[in-house]
C-alpha cells in the first residue's frame, strides 16, 4: 500500500466519498489502494459493505460522513440527488463546514452548482468544486478519468493530490459552474459520437462488412478516436454490462446543453439531434439502458 504522506507530504488529509455508484466505487477504490483514511456513505448498504471490507470507514448519514473528512468527494445522479444530500434530513449542511472542501463529481447544470455552492457556503462555510468527470467505468477502475474543475484556485490545488489517484487530468477551467460547463461541452461531443458510430457501425454491418473490424482499419486515420475504438466493439458484440453509461444520463447532460445554449444564443443542431436520438433510445431500451444501445435503434434488435 502507498505511503500517502508521499502523495501529499504537506498534510494528509481525511477523505470521505459518498455515492458509490458505477464511478464512486472503483474511484473509492483507488483512493484506498493508494493508502489514504476514506470514509464512505450511500443510500443502500450493499454498496457500503464492500468498501468497509477493504478498509474504508462506514459513516452512518451524510452529516456524519463531512463532520469525519476534510475533503468531501461525491457523485450521484443529478441536481435533485446532490440538493438532498446537502439539505435534506441528516444531510451536510448540518455538519460544522469552516475548513471543509466539497469536490461534486456529479453532472449538473452550471447554475444548480452556483446556487448549492453559495447554498451550502452559506449554511456551514463549506467550500466547494464542481469536478465533473469523463472517461466511464473503465477511466475510473484504471484512474485515467479526465476531470474538469471549477472553483477557487486554492481548493482546486488542495485537492489535486487526492484526485489525481483518481485520474489522469485534473484542469481548473474557471469559477463555479465552469467545470459542469466543460462537461456540457464533453457531452456534447461523446453524444453526437456515439450517435455516429452507431450510424457508421449500422451501415457497415447492412453493407456486409465485419463491422468488429472498423476500429482497426480506421486506425490512424483521421476518423481514429478513443471513442471508436472502444465503442464498436461493445456495439458490435452487443456488450454493454456493465454499462458504459446510462441513457438518461447521456440524455440528462443533452438536455442541459440545449439548455445553457438557448441561454446563451449558441446554435446546438448535432447536439440537439444527439439529444432527440438518445429519448427515442430511452422510449425503446428504457432509462437505465447502457447508452451504447442507441446502435440496436436502426435495427431495432431486442
Amino acid at each position: 500500500m502507498a505511503d500517502a504522506s508521499k502523495t501529499n507530504p504537506q498534510r494528509v488529509e481525511r477523505l470521505g466519498y459518498l455515492g458509490l455508484g458505477l464511478m464512486g466505487t472503483p474511484m473509492t477504490r483507488r483512493l484506498l489502494k493508494a493508502g489514504f483514511h476514506v470514509s464512505v456513505w450511500n443510500r443502500s448498504e450493499g454498496k457500503v459493505a464492500p468498501l468497509v471490507e477493504a478498509g474504508a470507514n462506514r459513516a452512518s448519514t451524510p452529516c456524519e460522513l463531512l463532520a469525519n473528512s476534510d475533503i468531501l468527494f461525491m457523485c450521484v445522479t443529478d441536481a435533485a440527488a446532490v440538493e438532498e444530500i446537502i439539505f435534506g434530513p441528516e444531510g451536510l449542511a448540518g455538519a460544522p463546514g469552516a475548513g471543509k472542501l466539497v469536490v461534486d463529481f456529479s453532472s449538473i447544470h452550471p447554475d444548480a452548482a452556483r446556487d448549492l455552492a453559495a447554498r451550502l457556503k452559506a449554511a456551514n462555510g463549506s467550500s466547494w468544486i464542481d469536478a465533473p468527470v469523463s472517461g466511464g467505468t473503465k477511466g475510473a477502475e484504471e484512474g485515467t478519468l479526465a476531470i474538469m474543475a471549477g472553483g477557487e484556485a486554492e481548493d482546486i490545488e488542495r485537492a489535486r493530490p487526492y484526485v489525481l489517484t483518481m485520474a489522469r487530468r485534473f484542469t481548473h477551467m474557471g469559477p463555479t459552474g465552469a467545470g459542469q460547463t466543460t462537461k456540457l461541452c464533453n457531452q456534447v461531443i461523446v453524444g453526437c459520437a456515439m450517435a455516429v458510430l452507431a450510424e457508421a457501425t449500422r451501415l457497415a454491418s447492412n453493407a456486409g462488412i465485419d463491422a468488429s473490424r472498423l476500429p482497426e482499419a480506421l486506425a490512424g486515420g483521421f476518423a481514429d478516436s478513443i471513442p471508436l475504438q472502444l465503442f464498436v466493439p461493445r456495439m458490435v458484440r452487443g456488450i454493454h454490462s456493465p454499462p458504459l453509461g446510462h441513457i438518461a444520463t447521456m440524455l440528462k447532460d443533452l438536455d442541459t446543453v440545449a439548455d445553457v445554449a438557448q441561454a446563451t444564443s449558441t446554435p446546438v443542431p448535432m447536439a440537439t439531434l444527439a439529444g432527440q436520438i438518445f429519448r427515442l433510445a430511452k422510449a425503446a431500451r428504457g432509462a437505465d439502458a447502457d447508452a451504447l444501445e442507441i446502435y440496436k435503434l436502426s435495427a431495432m434488435e431486442r
